[in-house]
């Protein structure tokens, strides 16, 4: 599952956050000056990632917020995306040495936290801080998106809530190897598709959509630029659209396709995606011909920006099947 944010920025209200660089340099302080002491209190690596039930929640997760951000990985074992991005969590972890806790939640078998933190589809990342829950983004995002997010999470724990990070003993009996990661070398298509992404953070939707078609020209398999495209389309669609007038348009016209696929448009830009994804389900059932065709790629489009693997998608798929047959 790509993200289903339509950019990293924003995914955490940092908005009234201002550079904390005041605050990060006390923070540093305060752990030096707890390792020139001693290191009473140091954890080792292998703490800093644990695995988190249902029971264990209150005590792992919400106490430790109060000493630490906590960042928590919800995945499943059949999710493929979880298994790319639970690695790069696990070892980014590490490399921020005790700025933050990773706690990994199973939810095949941790049903009550997925409903509590209404997850809709993994993997899907969320923090607590200070008992504070904040969802950060959901997919398999980028490292550069991801360490960003992390910088902004650490700089509110830091600024809001005095949390400099836990001590971490390399030497800690049983603390694995930490081996430096070798660097990445960049794919061929790295620079447009950040390129795209910085387009979208700045609100120029044209530069973005531009940027991921260059992509796709070249390689038109690209999983990251169709969606990136999708979802960068879906935003330029509805830019200069009057929510008022769609609504009431839609309204009134309820087996008028277009009608019926702008309010779709603008209900997944507002995150109501089973409201859009009914919407188009009833339109197919009152339209035919090419009507009806038009309205049915519009929904398969819609299903690429959200992802395949959401349970919402493959819900308004069999909807559609038994609409159409």
């Amino acid at each position: 599952m790509q993200p289903r944010n339509m950019s990293m920025s924003g995914v955490v209200d940092l908005a009234a956050v201002k550079a904390a660089q005041e605050a990060k340099a006390k923070a540093e302080q305060a752990r030096a000056e707890t390792a020139r002491q001693g290191g009473g209190g140091a954890v080792s690596p292998a703490d800093l990632v644990i695995d988190v039930d249902e029971a264990s929640f209150e005590s792992a997760v919400i106490q430790r917020s109060t000493e630490v951000p906590v960042v928590i990985d919800f995945w499943a074992e059949w999710c493929e995306p979880c298994k790319q991005l639970g690695p790069l969590l696990e070892r980014l972890t590490l490399e921020y040495n005790g700025r933050f806790l990773l706690a990994k939640v199973d939810v095949d078998a941790n049903q009550m936290l997925m409903q509590q933190f209404g997850i809709q589809g993994i993997p899907a990342v969320f923090a607590v801080v200070a008992g504070q829950a904040l969802p950060l983004f959901q997919g398999a995002a980028p490292e550069s998106q991801i360490r960003q997010t992390l910088d902004q999470l650490i700089q509110v724990g830091e600024q809001r809530f005095g949390l400099t990070g836990l001590l971490v003993d390399p030497d800690a009996e049983g603390a694995p190897a930490q081996a430096e990661a070798p660097e990445e070398p960049a794919g061929p298509y790295d620079a447009l598709l950040e390129a795209a992404v910085q387009a979208l953070d700045a609100g120029d939707l044209g530069g973005a959509v531009q940027a991921y078609k260059n992509v796709l020209a070249d390689d038109p398999a690209n999983m990251e630029a169709k969606l990136g495209l999708s979802q960068a389309e879906l935003l330029q669609r509805v830019e200069g659209l009057d929510p008022q007038r769609v609504r009431r348009d839609a309204a009134e016209k309820p087996a008028d396709p277009q009608a019926q696929i702008a309010a779709a448009d603008l209900d997944l830009v507002g995150g109501h995606v089973e409201d859009a994804f009914g919407r188009l389900v009833d339109t197919v059932k009152k339209v035919f011909g090419d009507d009806r065709d038009a309205v049915r790629v519009h929904l398969l489009g819609l299903f690429e920006v959200v992802g395949a693997d959401d349970p919402r998608v493959a819900k308004a798929r069999s909807a559609l099947a038994r609409a159409l047959f």
